[in-house]
């Protein structure tokens, strides 16, 4: 009975923590041997090669390096971008102060025109109501969609989950640097995929005719069936997040979501994307923010967010 009361249930958490560090050399790892594969050992040898295979090979070379540089790029913005921590002491805004701070901002604003042809009797402002809770563990207020994360031992604003990955949480200030980890992660493995094939059907021949270095061909194999593998399972994850973008519905929200009649924060399909990407075009695909949308886009905050005026609160 003593053991029992004396183990901690957390102790599985610090040691996500651990893991969490041991996956990003795995990342890099990964990263290091795909590059081996595709630029040293598949394509770098081609450019000597006369025309059109050495037209053929610079264009797979220039743009693997392009995504390689997208893919690692998001991947430390997500792992060293804070996504969003409570304020100390932090207590909602008060109706007044809401309505006072919101009466500037029309609902055409936020929601997107299909959104707004099924609104019925719109409001002059944003429905933003305080919809918060209490942290025992933190002893600090919970601003909306804010959970409390077992591994960072911290509330996480509009935290979507903790992905060991990134020895991160993924959270409002993050997420779309996360997204677009993934979606540069799945092109550069579905590109390694098809440009890796020829050799790792020519990898059997090679194998018993005894033709080509040993490790060359140990890293042709491994590199083509690891960066298959991701490619399929990438796909079933950027195809969840995209539905989850394009709903504003985070994964700890899904549940949530399937018990409501109307989800309250879903704005329609191009406000949703906004307030994760932003509304500068030229950004979308970059992990970047303007300061512009940093300052008037409260989602990218993660303290408050505008919901739907059909839905009462």
């Amino acid at each position: 009975m003593d053991c029992c009361r004396s183990a901690n249930p957390f102790r599985l958490c610090s040691a996500l923590r651990v893991l969490g560090s041991f996956m990003v050399f795995l990342v890099l790892a990964i990263v290091t041997l795909s590059y081996y594969a595709v630029v040293v050992v598949a394509w770098g040898p081609r450019l000597s090669h006369g025309f059109p295979v050495s037209v053929l090979a610079s264009v797979i070379i220039v743009v693997f390096h392009l995504l390689l540089a997208l893919l690692i790029w998001s991947y430390f913005m997500v792992v060293f971008h804070d996504p969003g921590a409570v304020p100390a002491n932090w207590r909602p805004l008060l109706d007044e102060e809401s309505l006072e701070r919101t009466a500037s901002a029309t609902l055409s604003d936020y929601i997107a025109p299909e959104t707004r042809a099924s609104t019925s009797s719109p409001p002059e402002g944003i429905e933003r109501r305080p919809n918060t809770g209490y942290c025992a563990r933190c002893q600090n207020g919970k601003p909306p969609r804010c959970h409390h994360c077992s591994v960072c031992q911290r509330c996480v604003l509009k935290m979507d989950h903790h992905c060991v990955w990134v020895v991160n949480c993924v959270g409002a200030r993050n997420y779309k640097f996360f997204l677009l980890f993934l979606i540069y992660t799945f092109l550069e493995t579905i590109l390694d995929t098809f440009v890796l094939l020829p050799n790792f059907v020519k990898f059997f021949g090679d194998a018993r005719k005894h033709s080509s270095s040993p490790g060359n061909l140990a890293v042709t194999f491994l590199a083509f069936v690891l960066n298959l593998a991701f490619a399929l399972s990438l796909l079933c994850f950027v195809g969840m997040h995209t539905s989850l973008v394009l709903s504003n519905t985070t994964t700890i929200e899904v549940y949530e979501k399937k018990k409501a009649v109307i989800w309250k924060y879903d704005l329609g399909k191009r406000k949703n994307f906004e307030q994760v990407f932003g509304t500068k075009k030229l950004l979308w695909f970059l992990p970047l923010f303007s300061a512009e949308d940093l300052e008037k886009i409260p989602a990218l905050k993660g303290l408050d967010f505008p919901t739907r005026s059909d839905v009462e609160l």
